[in-house]
């Protein structure tokens, strides 16, 4: 068995909603999602050591099943009869961590896959999702992406016309933001106000970029928090910058605005980069 490289596809949240908590201690969502081609490199290389470890470019990075993409790949293992196989997932992290881009469940989605092909594809693309489903909540959408209507906790998946053609300039500040402490705030305080899904699928459907722009919704931007006075300021500087539309992806902290084109994303991360150390282009990226 010869070793294989696979690249992980961060996501961002066209929109995401959130209902009430349920008796398992999870919420409901219902969001729509995109693949885009800003990615990790995962490097699988086969040992004879018996275990599964990770490095990365990034020191912090866990080595042991704290890592997903470990998880993954001892999952994997477990699922088609090869316990005690050792690998050495070697990350090369580009997708910032803490961004609400799925960077950890990614890597896990992409280590899947190619363990996957390198045991010449004993599982089937469904039956990936569903090992996927059990590892993280985003896992699954990371093993097909595209487009597609994520609900429940994200695991439960309809795929979805690709996007209008576009382009994405993405802005992370300094700070992450912490998953659990969002969804405590906000069953403290229910949103207000929902993301118009049907109109934004409708949107999808028609490939009408313009009206996808003016759906773009997330209900943790109007989470009490003094952090979304910089998640705002961001939104209003990619508009200024010609956006057609901006908003938070994820929990958060990275925001994305949505350009007509290449050129335009890329002029708008010229302008933005003085201001913020994380500041990248991408496009949508269709069904892996």
């Amino acid at each position: 068995m010869i070793e294989t490289t696979e690249l992980a596809y961060a996501k961002l949240n066209i929109s995401l909603d959130v209902s009430a908590r349920r008796a398992d201690g999870y919420h409901d969502m219902v969001m729509v999602m995109q693949t885009v081609s800003l990615s990790d490199e995962i490097r699988i290389q086969p040992n004879a050591s018996g275990r599964v470890i990770a490095s990365s470019n990034l020191p912090f990075i866990p080595r042991d099943e704290r890592n997903l993409a470990v998880r993954a790949a001892l999952r994997y293992l477990e699922r088609i009869g090869k316990e005690g196989q050792g690998f050495r997932l070697d990350l090369r992290k580009n997708i910032p961590v803490g961004a609400g881009m799925a960077g950890g469940s990614s890597d896990a989605a992409a280590v899947l896959r190619g363990l996957n092909r390198m045991y010449d594809s004993p599982l089937s693309r469904e039956q990936l999702e569903e090992l996927a489903a059990s590892i993280g909540s985003d896992v699954a959408f990371c093993v097909s992406g595209g487009t597609a209507l994520a609900k429940g906790r994200g695991e439960v998946l309809e795929p979805l016309p690709g996007i209008p053609a576009c382009a994405f300039t993405i802005v992370k500040p300094e700070f992450s933001i912490s998953t659990p402490d969002l969804f405590k705030r906000l069953d403290r305080c229910p949103p207000r106000s929902h993301p118009d899904t049907p109109g934004l699928l409708a949107a999808i459907e028609a490939g009408d970029l313009n009206a996808l722009c003016r759906r773009m919704y997330n209900v943790f931007e109007d989470v009490s928090d003094r952090r979304m006075r910089t998640i705002r300021e961001i939104k209003s500087a990619l508009l200024d910058q010609g956006a057609l539309g901006a908003v938070m992806t994820g929990t958060g902290s990275a925001v994305f605005g949505v350009f007509e084109d290449e050129a335009r994303a890329e002029k708008a991360r010229e302008a933005l980069k003085k201001d913020y150390r994380f500041c990248r282009t991408a496009v949508p990226v269709d069904r892996l």
